[in-house]
């Protein structure tokens, strides 16, 4: 096991041809282990007539989402792309709360945030190219004049690149932020309680008296509330733009 650092993700296993396995790859993998088992689960054993709680649950999550996605891009859009929006907001959140426990947070890897943004740039994409057809897609990077190619270029593949990097960054501010703050307060109890003699003064130092309660108030807002709120923006956002590439005439 390597101590090498790659992006924020640390290096697990080091492969033949310079392949890696990184923390990234291994917690992403265990998140979507834990999402399968906890849909298998939901779903085993169902009737035409709910008679469990575990059904009433699954069937309310899967109206809940379908609702969501049909109400932000129509009943056009609603069948095809539950499950995508569904898988999205799972495995963002699923991420995110990783480090709840300790545990490295996949969404603080660009790649992670990356890989699912050029995903989304590929449907819209496609929808654009779909609606109006190849050479008028072509001919929208020319508008409203030639002299401005370049940056309609720029313009259209700002679109992962701000899904990504918002998301990413996040993530890893706030462990950042967090981290910072752990440290200082270390640091603070230190010089609080070292001014105190012999054994008393070691406990005091030792024991973490000042790290206690705001870092947990720091960890609720950085990995729970602000994990569902960039989950469910970069949903909006790839609902929005999805939406509004197969509406463009």
């Amino acid at each position: 096991m390597s101590d090498i650092e790659v992006k924020g993700a640390k290096i697990l296993f080091e492969l033949p041809f310079g392949l890696t396995i990184t923390e990234t790859q291994v917690n992403m993998w265990i998140v979507m282990a834990v999402v399968a088992a906890l849909c298998i689960w939901l779903t085993h054993g169902m009737k035409v007539r709910p008679t469990s709680k575990r059904q009433i649950v699954a069937e309310l999550l899967v109206k809940t989402v379908s609702n969501f996605v049909r109400n932000n891009m129509g009943e056009r859009f609603a069948k095809r792309y539950t499950p995508y929006i569904a898988a999205l907001f799972t495995l963002a959140l699923g991420s995110s709360w990783l480090s709840l426990i300790g545990m490295y947070a996949p969404t603080g890897d660009l790649n992670t945030t990356a890989g699912w943004a050029i995903v989304t740039f590929v449907l819209i994409t496609y929808y654009k190219i779909r609606t109006n057809g190849i050479l008028k897609y072509m001919k929208g990077f020319t508008e409203p004049i030639f002299l401005m190619t370049p940056m309609n270029i720029i313009g259209e593949f700002a679109t992962p690149v701000s899904m990504a990097l918002r998301m990413f960054g996040n993530v890893a501010s706030g462990t950042i932020i967090s981290s910072l703050v752990y440290a200082a307060l270390a640091w603070l109890n230190q010089v609080v309680f070292g001014w105190l003699p012999g054994f008393l003064g070691e406990w005091a130092q030792s024991f973490p008296i000042l790290q206690f309660g705001i870092p947990a108030i720091l960890s609720i807002y950085f990995d729970v509330f602000s994990g569902i709120l960039q989950a469910f923006i970069f949903c909006m956002l790839t609902m929005l733009y999805i939406k509004a590439a197969a509406e463009t005439d």
